[in-house]
């Protein structure tokens, strides 16, 4: 059995040939079946981080070695074969360990290292290097959780290396083992329907979005409280979700004209278009979320301000109302004032007051505080107080 040279990392970037199988294509021309939703939980982890890995030839599995190493062996055994590595969150040696196999450029390792990157597509000699963002939604906390996915697409190989809980592939995977016809048309195979997982899974992330859309309108308009909070919370996932889908449009159409360009099967390029369609109807959700999402929270402002100056109006008229009263009062007040003062003074019972034997005394008394009431009476009148 003759030895498979490892091959070292390409300096000068060759020419990218996608490798055709000789195997006619399928004769039916519609979408292959569509991948389930993918459970939130992969299958265990095996030895050295992968959590599987498999050779197969003519799109058949011949083997499913646990680890890396017997991975290496198996396919150096099968030269028409092609190997499936599945890994989640690898070590470092890991990656490079891969990269010394299968010759893989240091850049496309080092981006493969760190989570965090922007879905990007990229040629390294005959190696693909693909970056994905997949979303799923969240009922309980009405979130949308993002992964991460790195795919290393080679004539005899593809590696996924995933980073967070999304996405399952083991779907992916029993999907493509129970349709050989299309395994066996090679690795951009397998990258095709790795992209129709990741795009199907969008389509409930934008449901549990068009329903929460839903709440906020009706939570506006009822005066919720909390409802500003939970738009900018949606409006930064909507954020996110924009930057994981909007560069899917460019890169699959860049994937379709290098498909073209290298004679891919045609059958291949009708799917990869038709994830294409789907990932531009999204991209257009999406954007239509954010519009809504920004004239609902112009709407939410406008309602709160308009709610402010009624409870601005109602506190102004009610201190107004108090105002008016308490002038009433002190009018009152300052007209009682007057005979109160008079009567307290001519009630202190001394022996030798002033006037206290005068005949006059009593009635010039009483005229006098008549006299001070309606003055005052009239005064408070005419200014409005009463």
């Amino acid at each position: 059995m003759s030895e498979r040279r490892a091959r070292p990392a390409a300096k000068h970037p060759r020419k990218f040939v996608w490798r055709r199988t000789a195997t006619p294509a399928p004769t039916h021309s519609a979408r292959p079946p569509a991948v389930p939703p993918a459970p939130v939980s992969p299958e265990p982890a095996g030895p050295a981080g992968v959590v599987r890995a498999a050779v197969y030839r003519d799109g058949v599995r011949v083997s499913s070695p646990a680890t890396l190493a017997d991975t290496y062996r198996e396919l150096r055994g099968q030269p028409s074969g092609m190997a499936w590595i599945g890994l989640a969150r690898p070590t470092e040696n890991e990656l490079l360990s891969l990269a010394a196999e299968f010759g893989l450029h240091p850049l496309a390792v080092e981006d493969a290292m760190e989570a965090h990157q922007r879905p990007k597509l990229e040629r390294y000699g005959d190696t693909l290097f693909v970056v994905l963002r997949a979303a799923r939604y969240l009922d309980a906390p009405e979130e949308v959780d993002f992964g991460e996915l790195h795919v290393f697409v080679g004539p005899d190989f593809l590696i996924t290396v995933r980073h967070g809980a999304a996405p399952g592939l083991s779907a992916v995977r029993r999907r493509m083992e129970e349709t050989p016809e299309l395994l066996r048309l090679g690795p951009e195979a397998v990258l095709y329907a790795i992209l129709d997982a990741v795009v199907d899974g969008y389509a409930p992330v934008v449901e549990g979005v068009q329903n929460d859309i839903d709440e906020i309108e009706t939570e506006v308009f009822g005066g919720a409280p909390e409802v500003s909070r939970r738009i900018y919370e949606l409006s930064r996932e909507m954020v996110e979700f924009q930057r994981a889908t909007r560069p899917l449009v460019g890169m699959l159409h860049g994937l379709i004209a290098g498909f073209s360009k290298y004679g891919t099967d045609e059958e291949l390029q009708r799917y990869l278009r038709d994830v294409a369609d789907h990932v531009t109807h999204i991209s257009e959700r999406v954007d239509s979320f954010r519009q809504a999402l920004a004239d609902i929270l112009t709407v939410n402002a406008t309602l709160v301000t308009q709610q402010q100056n009624a409870e601005m109006r109602a506190l102004a008229e009610a201190g107004f109302e108090q105002n008016e009263e308490i002038k009433k009062i002190s009018a009152w007040a300052a007209i009682l004032f007057a005979p109160t003062l008079v009567g307290t003074v001519y009630g202190m019972n001394f022996r030798h007051m002033p006037e206290l034997h005068w005949s006059f005394g009593y009635p010039l008394s009483v005229a006098l505080m008549a006299a001070v009431c309606v003055s005052l009476y009239v005064v408070f009148r005419r200014r409005g107080w009463l």
